[in-house]
């Protein structure tokens, strides 16, 4: 897993020991048994070849990256009202692009990962996310600004569901 304070956190609070290993040793170490497991998303464990090593590959989204596009307000500010519609139309267009060409680049990376012989699990995500509440909670007292968005994010996932 990445070397993150809270991804270990995380990790943990799910009962498993978090290891963190460069990216680029992963293979290995699931191939020596130093780990017993990673996590990845489809097409990291598909172009990374690290299928070619593990039996099983559980599908629990207990975490996703976000993909973010930033502009400075200093420069958002020095474009003209014409300019800055234009730039929000190319962010909004290219987000939905985004998330079209990632659901089929990931499903095309599991039916390789199945079609390899690893058996893929889906396993009842609610569990997951109870394990983690403790994780969240802790942002309630610490810092209301994370734990607001952390709540508009799960929002966001129900109304996806």
């Amino acid at each position: 897993m990445q070397n993150s304070d809270i991804a270990v956190q995380m990790i943990r609070e799910l009962g498993a020991a978090a290891t963190p290993i460069p990216f680029g040793e992963l293979y290995s170490a699931l191939q020596q048994g130093v780990v017993d497991g990673a996590e990845n998303n489809p097409p990291s464990l598909y172009f990374s070849r690290q299928y070619e090593v593990v039996k099983y590959y559980i599908l629990d989204e207990h975490s996703a990256i976000p993909d973010v596009l930033l502009i400075s307000t200093i420069l958002w500010n020095r474009l003209t009202p014409q300019q800055q519609k234009w730039i929000q139309h190319a962010a909004d267009s290219s987000a939905i692009y985004q998330r079209k060409i990632w659901a089929q680049l990931s499903q095309k990376s599991l039916d390789e990962i199945h079609k390899a012989g690893v058996t893929i699990i889906r396993p009842d995500k609610s569990e997951f996310a109870k394990k983690v509440q403790p994780l969240y909670n802790q942002f309630k007292e610490k810092d209301p600004k994370i734990y607001r968005m952390i709540k508009e994010i799960q929002d966001m996932e129900k109304k996806d569901n």
